[in-house]
Order: C-alpha cells, then structure tokens, then sequence
C-alpha cells in the first residue's frame, strides 16, 4: 500500500518586493522592524528582485513564497499558467500614466506622441500603449517603445525618451523633484492617465498587490493568517504614526532617508491601503479590461481572495469616479503643500 505523502508546512516566508525598497514598502519593513512577523510566530526573509518581471514566474513557480505584484500583472500571470493569487492589496489605484515634461512636443492630446520615444516597464505597459494607438486611430509603428524599468523618470530626464509610463506618486515626483532642483516650475511634469485615455474609470489596474503561490497558499494557510494579521498592524502603526514609521523605515533602509523619498512618501500614503482588502469592483473592472487587452481569456475567473483577512471589510464607495477626482485633488493638495494626510471617502 502507497502512503500520501503530507506536504510540509513552515512558518518561513520568502517574500520579494516588486522592485528595490520603495517609500510604499513601508508596512512590509515595519512588520519586520517592530517584531510583528515575530509576534505571530512567522519568520519572513524580505528579497528585492533584480528584474521586476520576474516576481509573478518566480513566485508562480513557488521558488518564492509571496510578494508583490500590480492588479493587471497578476491577472495575466495567472492567465499564463503562473499559480498566484492575490491574498490583499498594498497601495489602492496610484495615478498611472503617460509622464513627459512640458515642452517635449507632447500634449494633452494623445496624437501628440507620434513619431515619439515612449519608455515602459514591462510588456504589459507596451501592450497598454499599443491598445491606445488603435483607440486614437494610430498603429504601435506611430511610437518606438523604449523598455526601461522603473527607471522612467531618469531616462526622461536624460533624454533617452521623451515620455514614459510611471505612477503618480513615484516616478512623476521623481520629476518634479528634477524640475525644482533646475530652478524651474514642478507642474511642467505632466501625465496623460491612462484610466482616462482608455475611460476605465480608475486606475485600479496598477493597484500593487500582496500575492502567493497557491500551492504555499494550499499548504501554509495558518502562516499566511499570521502574515496579513502582521501586515495589518503595520499599516494601522504607519497610517496612525506616519512620521515615526518613516524614521523607523529609516533606521533599517539608509537609502529612504532623503527628501526625494520623503516627498515620495507623502504621495503615496492617500494611496496606502487601510484594510488590505481586494476590492470586488476593481478586479472585475481590470479583468475586463485584461480581456479587452487580449491578455485574459474570455472565460478567465479573477485570482484574488480575502479569505485571510479577519477584520470587517469596509463598504466600498457607491461613486468611484467622484472618488478618483477627489483622489485628484487631494494629491495635486499634497505636491503644492506636501504633508502626510489621509483621504476620507466614506460618503462617496
């Protein structure tokens, strides 16, 4: 008689980020700093990847236990075969666009950027972009398409292309922050929101995911528990003490501490996601719009859950595109003004 073999759980974690240390990264950092990890009997090893489109294979394939991946990037995995699943959300809707600055030739009219050099991060961003041409009535042979990696900001600034996809509150700071440095004026950073241009209605596509393998998933399901209950007070410890969270990042990330990163942190903490939930609509409106890219199959089933998140699910807001413009404001409030505030969208 053949005995089943029972897979073997383990409270160690691997866990990748999507790219090197970012100031959004703060919850993983602190739950490691503060001993919440610790807490709850789980030992997380924290990796930075050397390419960022290799997160989703490595941690489909279960070379890597868990990380962190955008919404679109992690439908598609799935799609393609890689065992992920989204397991909470880390940084809700972030402004995604299309960044160049004034007087590059580019407008606000999407036309503007033919014959131009259009930098991106991964295929998906090329996908997205050639889907546009044919929207406005060009073909992808209307651009070049530069891959540069998160590196859009420097290769703008550079010259190597004159526009590039980037986020709001990272990439476009990286700009303005250029822009200040050279004595000029900060709003000649520009975007051209690809939510906007594709009327998707939110730019929940790059909503920046915690994911895991499912079989790590299948076979660990108290350590996975433990490590979204510590993620969770992490993110209650940076949204209710954002100052200290930040000198405490600090403290362990020496590269974070500068004002770049801190203006960067600024942007992004509206954006931090308070309940780690999945949003339902969200996923329903990316998948479509995975399928409308022809990087989801018609049939294709969102890869999320929140089945390992123990606190009350927040209702979702009943206007998401009055909350996207009050998202607008809010942040446009924090480039002129900076300061770590919150945006309240209960009523919405």
């Amino acid at each position: 008689m053949t005995s089943q073999i029972t897979p073997k759980t383990s409270n160690k974690i691997t866990f990748s980020l999507n790219w090197s240390p970012e100031p959004y990264h703060i919850p993983i950092y602190i739950a490691q700093l503060k001993g919440y990890f610790k807490d709850e009997g789980i030992d997380v090893a924290i990796m930075e990847p050397s390419n960022p489109s290799d997160v989703t294979e490595l941690i489909g394939s279960g070379k890597i236990d868990m990380g962190l991946k955008a919404m679109i990037h992690t439908l598609a995995a799935k799609a393609r075969g890689w065992q992920v699943t989204s397991i909470g959300s880390l940084l809700d809707e972030p402004f995604t666009g299309v960044l160049y600055l004034e007087g590059s030739g580019i407008t606000s009219d999407f036309k503007s950027l033919k014959g131009k050099k259009i930098g991106y991060v991964g295929e998906f961003g090329k996908i997205q972009i050639d889907e546009l041409t044919k929207h406005y009535g060009m073909t992808p042979d209307d651009y070049t398409a530069v891959r540069c990696g998160m590196n859009v900001a420097k290769n703008i600034i550079e010259g190597n292309i004159d526009a590039g996809i980037g986020i709001e509150c990272v990439q476009q700071v990286e700009l303005e922050e250029y822009l200040r440095q050279q004595g000029r004026d900060v709003n000649e950073a520009k975007m051209l929101r690809i939510d906007r241009l594709a009327e998707l209605g939110c730019c929940c596509f790059c909503t920046v995911l915690y994911i895991a393998n499912d079989d790590f998933i299948r076979n660990n399901k108290e350590s996975v528990y433990k490590f979204m209950n510590a993620i969770k007070r992490a993110t209650d410890f940076v949204i209710n003490n954002p100052i200290q969270a930040f000198e405490d990042y600090c403290s362990i990330k020496s590269e974070m501490n500068s004002d770049l990163n801190y203006k960067v942190y600024e942007r992004c903490f509206a954006y931090l996601s308070a309940s780690c939930y999945n949003v339902k609509r969200d996923w329903l409106k990316v998948n479509n719009y995975g399928k409308r890219l022809l990087v989801l199959p018609t049939d294709f089933t969102p890869n999320y859950t929140n089945e390992f998140l123990t606190w009350p699910e927040p209702a979702e807001v009943s206007d998401p595109n009055e909350a996207q413009r009050l998202m607008g404001v809010h942040q446009e409030s924090c480039k002129c003004n900076g300061g770590l505030r919150r945006l309240v969208l209960n009523k919405v």
